[in-house]
């Protein structure tokens, strides 16, 4: 069975929070237990930026939060992956992930095996960020 990962990040692309979810999970139940997991946690979350999947309930709940989202549309005429300039911070965290062997495929069994290697990934990459180790070994 596939995995479903959804990730927040912060503006330099830290993350923020981490959810992974069986893959026939719909985005905006995901995105609803993914906003209720990260606002405690981070109250000064004000602005969330989305891709296209996230329904207006999702949305409606997010303001009940106090969250402003916004959902962001590719560009008009824009072929193949390009992803908006706002979006970009997660999915350069994303790859950064991916970089890790155990998130590039699906090898854990369990969703909290999964969360726990997303969080070791990133302790990681911020551990390299900050010795200044550039390669990922």
């Amino acid at each position: 069975m596939g995995r479903r990962r959804s990730i927040v990040t912060d503006t330099l692309g830290l993350l923020l929070a981490a959810l992974v979810t069986a893959a026939n999970v719909q985005d905006s139940v995901a995105g609803t237990r993914l906003l209720d997991q990260v606002a405690p946690v981070h109250p000064g979350l004000r602005k969330v930026r989305v891709d296209g999947g996230y329904r207006k309930h999702l949305v409606e709940h997010a303001a009940t939060l106090g969250i402003d989202m916004q959902v962001v549309e590719p560009a008009p005429g824009a072929r193949g992956f390009t992803p908006p300039p706002k979006r970009w911070a997660v999915e350069r965290t994303n790859g950064w992930l991916m970089l890790h062997r155990h998130l590039a495929r699906d090898y854990e069994t369990l969703p909290a095996r999964s969360k726990t290697m997303i969080h070791s990934a990133m302790a990681d990459l911020m551990a390299r960020c900050l010795t200044g180790e550039a390669a990922i070994s």
